[in-house]
């Protein structure tokens, strides 16, 4: 009895000691199995908070690519601009740090400060203050030496031409992403890739680290726009817009051999550089947009169709003496009455009653499948963003009223692009070819251009001739006289069409246009001209309002590619001769015209003189302050002499003498002779 409270301690001991590590198991237990469903079960959202927390990436925009001329004229790069950036958690006091910066930004109005503030107050490592800024508002930005504001590098768009070409390039946002134009149809050639810059923070919330990784540059576009074209356009459209109190208009120039588009002019513009500021009506680019009824311009499709289909021969007669044909209670009239015509006149002097004749014996189903294959109903290339495809109807729908209209044009809705692509197909012996604005791209040192795309064939090639001949006659005697290029044989045809209004044809607002191509036996231009809704002097046929704007543009192409005047011309190409485009001068203000031969001897390759017959003055003579050599010039024009004689050895400050004359055809361009005066020890 003595001996058992001696060891009761011990009981109580060892009980409370099973307790106590009872108590430590459990609780090591329930830590151990937090840690495993933290680390395990929560590892992901945890490491994303504590990303979140501690790092913050911010993406910097790439440097876009440049986009330039055919020539090599930039007209549009991109320049450095600073964005001010802040760290809210490093400001005390958000309040005075918006009205601070506000002071110093421009055009910082209340609702901006406010906003500012609002920003500066979240618990965020980083805000954009405002981006793209100008020198003058990061200057005084910087001045104010506000802890926890900072400047980043990013990337702005500028166009240096202002509103040259607006509607082709389009716009860039201020993510550096395209928004319209080729800026957008080509956004992830141009663009590049974005670089990251990586913000660390401590525990709390204060950045200590900033570390960068730079984007790469975008590709170069090369664009088949030639700048100087594309002013000419632009300011004789706007003349005659402006001339004939126009609504609007829109001008294409288009090589019919490859589908290059030269020029695309549209009126009203803007100015790229500031988009926000421009109205929606002036970023349209009208002639990939906008949808007209062609009117007598689209007789050149039914024309074909019946040429094709052995309908009507060229000097079939037609009898369009009544002056106009009735369709129940609908009558359509001609403009002036007539006896019995042609078909070649009815086309020259527009006559709706005969084309409405002829579309008839061609019939609804046939007549539609050239309107197919003409690329009517259809978006023409995949370089116009926002392009439309017109309006066609079902030819199985089509009665014979509406038969009569699509054949002078009517219930019909096309864009100047799709015309002048048809027009091209006559001019170029039959193809439809894809347009195309964009020449080349031009990434990693490596040139990639764009081939030329034959859609299908149209017509046949006799059939392009002989409608070719008769568009002649359009502008030499008929309806198109005033759009005649002196020196140069001419086709084209002109076209009104009055416009539908709240769903009525309008009796006062047409649509005048005028489509050709010069020169007529060799075609190096397709023009298209639309005026919408002129209301001058001229009146609102497209012989007097379309067709001079033809004239002046057409002129000014054929000058600035120094194509000699046609007074005789040869045969119409279209009836023989090769596929493929022939050669052409081309404007590159860094080659010369012509080339070197390089003839091989004993002592090795001797650059000897070149021939230069055919060439222009202005030409020739780039090409002998190339060789060194002392020009003398006898005469005007091209050149049809030389001396010394091609193939003579070349001797630097020899006098060269060279005959010129206006009276010839230019039938060979050389290649450049940038390509060749190289391998002959020259530079141009």
């Amino acid at each position: 009895m003595t001996d058992k409270p001696a060891f009761a301690w011990r009981i109580t001991l060892k009980r409370r000691l099973i307790v106590a590590v009872s108590v430590l198991a459990i609780w090591s237990s329930a830590i151990e199995a937090r840690l495993v469903y933290l680390q395990i079960g929560q590892h992901a959202e945890l490491t994303e908070r504590a990303e979140r927390q501690q790092l913050r990436t911010v993406e910097t925009t790439a440097r876009r690519g440049d986009i330039l001329d055919r020539n090599g004229r930039v007209l549009a790069y991109s320049v450095e601009a600073d964005s001010i950036y802040a760290v809210p958690t490093e400001i005390d006091n958000p309040a005075a740090a918006a009205a601070a910066l506000c002071l110093a930004l421009a055009d910082c109005g209340p609702e901006e400060k406010e906003t500012l503030t609002e920003r500066f107050t979240r618990d965020r490592a980083f805000a954009y203050v405002r981006r793209q800024v100008s020198p003058d508002d990061a200057r005084r930005v910087a001045d104010l030496d506000l802890e926890g504001v900072g400047f980043m590098k990013e990337n702005r768009r500028f166009y240096p031409n202002k509103d040259l070409a607006a509607q082709v390039l389009g716009y860039v946002g201020i993510d550096n992403t395209g928004l319209r134009g080729i800026e957008a149809a080509y956004n992830t050639v141009v663009s590049g890739q974005p670089g990251t810059v990586l913000i660390q923070t401590d525990a709390r919330r204060r950045a200590f680290s900033r570390v960068e990784r730079p984007p790469t540059t975008g590709a170069t576009l090369e664009l088949t726009i030639d700048e100087y074209l594309q002013h000419v356009a632009e300011r004789e459209l706007r003349a005659g817009v402006e001339e004939n109190v126009a609504a609007g208009g829109t001008a294409v120039v288009m090589d019919p051999r490859t589908g290059e588009i030269l020029a695309l002019a549209s009126w009203p513009t803007f100015n790229p550089n500031a988009y926000r500021d421009a109205q929606p009506e002036s970023q349209r680019n009208r002639a990939t947009q906008d949808i007209y009824e062609p009117g007598s311009t689209f007789k050149i499709v039914t024309a074909s169709a019946a040429l094709e289909e052995n309908v009507v021969e060229p000097n079939a007669p037609i009898d369009v003496s009544a002056g106009e044909i009735r369709f129940g209670r609908r009558v359509i009239n001609d403009d002036h009455r007539s006896g019995i015509l042609s078909f070649t006149d009815v086309i020259v002097h527009s006559s709706n009653v005969g084309a409405i004749k002829v579309g008839l014996q061609v019939g609804r189903e046939r007549l539609g499948r050239y309107v197919e294959r003409f690329g009517f109903g259809a978006r023409s290339s995949r370089d116009f963003p926002g392009e439309s495809g017109g309006i066609v109807w079902d030819p199985s729908k089509l009665n014979d009223s509406a038969l009569a209209s699509v054949s002078m044009g009517y219930q019909i809705g096309v864009t100047p692009m799709q015309m002048a692509a048809a027009v091209s197909a006559i001019a170029n012996g039959g193809e439809l070819l894809t347009p195309r604005v964009v020449g080349a791209v031009i990434a990693d040192g490596v040139r990639t251009p764009t081939e030329r795309t034959v859609v299908r064939r149209a017509v046949s090639r006799s059939t392009a001739a002989v409608v070719t001949e008769i568009m002649e006659q359009v502008v030499e005697r008929g309806t198109g006289a005033r759009a005649k290029v002196p020196g140069f044989p001419t086709a084209g045809k002109t076209g009104t069409a009055q416009k539908v209004v709240n769903g009525r044809y309008s009796k006062s607002d047409y649509n005048a246009s005028f489509v050709g191509f010069v020169p007529s036996r060799e075609p190096m231009f397709t023009i298209v001209v639309v005026i919408d809704s002129p209301h001058g002097k001229n009146l609102y046929y497209g012989s007097g309002v379309a067709g001079p704007i033809f004239r002046r543009i057409a002129d000014a192409a054929l000058r600035h590619y120094g194509v000699a005047p046609t007074l005789h011309a040869a045969p119409p190409v279209l009836m023989a001769g090769s596929e493929a485009p022939r050669p052409r001068p081309v404007a590159r203000p860094a080659q010369f015209p012509s080339f070197v031969t390089v003839a091989s001897g004993p002592t090795g390759s001797t650059a000897v003189f070149p021939d230069l017959r055919g060439l222009g003055a202005r030409d020739a003579l780039r090409v002998l302050a190339g060789l060194g050599m002392t020009p003398r010039l006898r005469g005007a024009g091209v050149v049809v002499e030389q001396e010394p004689a091609a193939g003579s050895q070349i001797a630097s400050g020899v006098v060269a003498t060279l005959t010129l004359d206006r009276n010839v055809i230019r039938e060979v361009v050389p290649p450049p002779v940038a390509d060749v005066l190289p391998a002959a020890g020259l530079t141009p």
